[in-house]
Parts: structure tokens; C-alpha cells; sequence
């Protein structure tokens, strides 16, 4: 058997996220079924770790084995992305990989981004792409708030009830915020999140942005570890899968 990597880029928002659903249309779902016809053998795709409903990537990682070696690997790209551009959706790279690789188990770290728009007109050609936020945010005041999320830390509070992580004990690696014009990006990375746990941040950070909490109301609801006490999670279409580290 050979196995191969696949490094996938997609835009969310008709899907109902990455993991295969008993109904609706997923990326697993699409890419699987597509590589199943291309190849003429049963595929079975697997993700470095599942994207929720909306949620777009810049670089999902993705591996399967088939019977035999590729041998055009430049010509199956281009076969495959002719299934699949019209959906959304983009493989960038395929590579071969010995059998020891696995695209969630030896990810190092992965790399989320979320986006927020802080402007008064909602984007237009970015719709869909970030969370449009009217009311100005403070910088400065997210970037404070941030840093206390860094580190090895208790993330019950933005946890899912859904999750099922064995333990709410992560470890974020770090948080960097950018700004160009209207335009906020954060960046998270870590070796693996909690369900819903970077949106559930982003809403809290929001919060701390528009005034609505100070940092010490901020750290107390961090600290609490109750679901209960969490802004609302920011919304699906502003996340990014940005990169998984090997």
C-alpha cells in the first residue's frame, strides 16, 4: 500500500463542515468520493482534525492509502482539482509518505486564524469570509486578554457540551493579533484544541474589545472554568484552519 499527503485548501460555508455526516455534504465526504472515482478503489480520506459547519481552511492536511504508487503526481492533481474547484474546494499538494505518517497523530502543532472586520458597512466581497463586528474594538485591550489565554491552562470555559476531549488541559503555544485598516486577524496555535474552544475565545476577546468586560471580569470568567459564564462563541465563517506543523 502507498499513502500520500494531501494538503487542502476550502471555503466552508456549504458545507457542513469536514467529518462525514449521515446527511448534507462535506469536504471528507466530497474529496473521499472523488478520489474513490479517480482512483477506481475504495478510499478512505483522513483529516489532521475536523472543521465545524462554515468553518473554511488554508491549509487542512489530509492522508489515504491506495494499492498502488501514483505515478504522475502533477497529472492527478490536476484530475482531482477538475472534481473538486467548482465546490469550493482545492487540493495544493500531494506527496508520498512513508506508512509511519498520519495526518492527525503527527501533527505537531496546528495553526488557526480567525478574522474579524471592525467596520461600520458589512464586506461585500469578503462576505462570509470574517465576522463583521460594528462597534470599535480595543486593540490594546484584546492583546492583553490574549496573552492570559497563552500557556498551559484549564480551557473548561470555552469548552463545547459536545466535546469529548479527555481532558480540558491544553497548551497554547501562542496568540498573535494583527491589525491592517479595518482587518483583525488572530492567530492561535497549539497542538490541538478543545471543541468550539478558539471561537468561544475570539467571543470572549471580543467582549474585552467592546468594554463589556474589563481584563479583571475577563481573567475571573477564564478562571471560573464554567461554560456558562462564556460570550457567545464568534461565529464559524471568520476561522481558518491555517496550518498543521509536522
Amino acid at each position: 500500500m502507498a499513502r500520500y499527503q494531501l494538503l487542502i485548501e476550502y471555503v466552508g460555508t456549504n458545507f457542513r463542515g469536514w467529518q462525514i455526516q449521515k446527511k448534507g455534504l462535506t469536504i471528507q465526504g466530497l474529496i473521499q468520493e472523488k478520489l474513490t472515482k479517480l482512483l477506481k478503489q475504495k478510499i478512505v480520506l483522513n483529516g489532521s482534525g475536523r472543521t465545524d459547519t462554515g468553518v473554511h481552511a488554508i491549509e487542512q492536511s489530509a492522508h489515504f492509502d491506495c494499492k498502488d504508487d501514483i505515478l504522475d503526481l502533477t497529472k492527478f492533481l490536476k484530475s482531482i482539482n477538475h472534481f473538486l474547484n467548482d465546490n469550493g474546494i482545492a487540493i495544493t499538494k500531494i506527496r508520498k509518505r512513508s506508512n509511519k505518517f498520519h495526518s492527525r497523530f503527527s501533527a505537531k502543532q496546528r495553526v488557526y486564524r480567525y478574522v474579524i472586520f471592525n467596520q461600520i458597512s458589512e464586506p461585500v466581497i469578503e462576505k462570509k469570509r470574517g465576522w463583521h463586528v460594528r462597534k470599535p474594538l480595543d486593540l490594546d485591550l484584546i492583546k492583553k486578554g490574549a496573552k492570559k489565554l497563552e500557556g498551559t491552562n484549564d480551557y473548561s470555559t470555552f469548552r463545547a457540551s459536545s466535546c469529548h476531549a479527555k481532558s480540558p488541559i491544553k497548551t497554547i503555544k501562542s496568540i498573535k493579533i494583527k491589525s491592517f485598516k479595518n482587518r483583525i486577524q488572530i492567530e492561535f496555535k497549539s497542538q490541538s484544541f478543545l471543541q468550539q474552544q478558539v471561537r468561544s475565545m475570539v467571543g470572549c476577546l471580543k467582549y474585552l474589545g467592546e468594554k463589556k468586560w474589563d481584563l479583571k471580569t475577563f481573567d475571573k470568567i477564564f478562571k471560573s472554568k464554567k461554560r456558562t459564564f462564556c460570550a457567545p462563541p464568534a461565529p464559524p465563517e471568520g476561522l481558518y484552519l491555517k496550518r498543521i506543523i509536522y
